[in-house]
Formats: C-alpha cells, sequence, structure tokens
C-alpha cells in the first residue's frame, strides 16, 4: 500500500473507496492505494499451475473412462446377439441395458486402468502441443509484425473468413464421427466374435457355428456334414 519501508502500513491491502478517508496519508506522506494482483498469497494461488494440470489430468481420465465405457456396452450389445443361439429368442430384452450391467460389476478396474493411462499420455501430449504453440506463437508474433527483417516483405495479411467454414467442418465431422463410431464398434465386435468362433468351433453337430446365416454366405462358411464330423 505505502511505498515507504519505514511505514507500518506498508504492503498491507487496502481498500481504495475508503482509503482517503484513513489517516495513512498523514502518518505516510506519499502513500497510495493501487492495484497489485488479482487473488492472494494462498496455497491455491502458490500452486494453481499444478492444481490446473490436476484438473487436466482428472478431466481426461473421465472422458477416456467414459468412452471405454461406452465401448465396452456397445460390444458387450453386439456381442450377446452374435453369440445367442437361437436368434432372436436368446438375446436379452435390454441389451444395452444388460451389458452396460456387465461393463460395471466386471469391467470397471480394467476400464478405469486403461482410461489412466492413456490420460497419463494425453497429458504429456498436450503439455508437448503447448510448448510447441508457443513457440509458434512467439515466431509468428515476430514474422507478421515485420520484426524479423527477412521476412518484412514477405508477411501476409490475415484474414478470418475462413473459421465460420472451418467451424462447420469440424462441427460435421464430430457429429458424423458419433453415428459411425457405433457402427464400426459393430463391425469390430462381429469380427472378433467371428474368429473366435472360428477358433472354437469347426461347423460340426457337435460344434455348430453361432454365426447367422447371412454371415454364412458372406464368409463362404458351410456347416461340416455328419460323416464329415465324426470322420
Amino acid at each position: 500500500m505505502a511505498n515507504q519501508t519505514l511505514c507500518k502500513y506498508a504492503n498491507l491491502t487496502c481498500d481504495p473507496q475508503t482509503f482517503n478517508t484513513t489517516n495513512v496519508t498523514k502518518l505516510c506522506p506519499g502513500a497510495q492505494c493501487t492495484f497489485a494482483f488479482y487473488g492472494g498469497e494462498s496455497l491455491y494461488h502458490k500452486y494453481i499451475f499444478i492444481f490446473q494440470l490436476a484438473n487436466a489430468f482428472v478431466f481426461l481420465w473421465l472422458v477416456n473412462f467414459a468412452i471405454a465405457l461406452g465401448q465396452c456396452t456397445l460390444a458387450g450389445a453386439f456381442a450377446s446377439y452374435y453369440w445367442a443361439s437361437r436368434k432372436p429368442a436368446d438375446i436379452p430384452l435390454w441389451p444395452l441395458f444388460s451389458s452396460f450391467g456387465r461393463a460395471i460389476r466386471y469391467h470397471t478396474g480394467s476400464l478405469a486402468f486403461g482410461a489412466l493411462i492413456l490420460a497419463i499420455v494425453q497429458l504429456i501430449r498436450v503439455v508437448l502441443e503447448y510448448l510447441d504453440h508457443k513457440l509458434k506463437g512467439v515466431l509468428a508474433f515476430f514474422f507478421f509484425t515485420q520484426r524479423i527483417p527477412v521476412f518484412a516483405q514477405e508477411a501476409p495479411a490475415l484474414n478470418y473468413y475462413w473459421v465460420p467454414l472451418l467451424t462447420v467442418i469440424i462441427g460435421s465431422y464430430l457429429v458424423a464421427h458419433g453415428f459411425f463410431s457405433v457402427y464400426a464398434m459393430c463391425v469390430d465386435t462381429l469380427f472378433l466374435c467371428f474368429c473366435e468362433d472360428l477358433e472354437r468351433n469347426d461347423g460340426s453337430t457337435a460344434k455348430p457355428y453361432f454365426m447367422s446365416a447371412s454371415l454364412h454366405r458372406i464368409l463362404g462358411k458351410k456347416e461340416l456334414s455328419p460323416k464329415k464330423a465324426i470322420g
């Protein structure tokens, strides 16, 4: 608050609205109540950057866990259809809810651990990209402000007409990605189930395939005849 180090009110907080009504200026001539900084000197303000990194890490962890839980739920629902002996009689009434319950009960730890690994890698990537962005920003500042004599005559004009177009493109991509990710998970799950079906069964009467008739035709698989199965 006061500039004089001998003043007992020096470096103390003050209220600009009531400062002139106090006797501080009389005791410390030349004292002023000026803005110093926001916040304070508490533990929170001292380690705010570390807390922000922790918040970013927890955010990435939760996002990855939610994505993994959704993928596991979808995969379980599609797998319940594939491994049903009598379709659709053996398919659960609510396949998504049943798969979600199994994922929560049996796979929560695995999903959380996998999300933890992804969050650590992504946080490191975010920090590196932040540093790279800052370095490019400094170079761009000197480039476009013509502070670098070599590029003084080559600095292009900045135009922002592409921002709405880029926003629409990115938004459309995110919406399309959300829809097609479900189909991608379905294809991946059915393909893995098909490979497991080939590994466990041989198409005989004792070990028939679980794949549907249409998948039989698409992949060219045939049930083994009883003679071939016995022989």
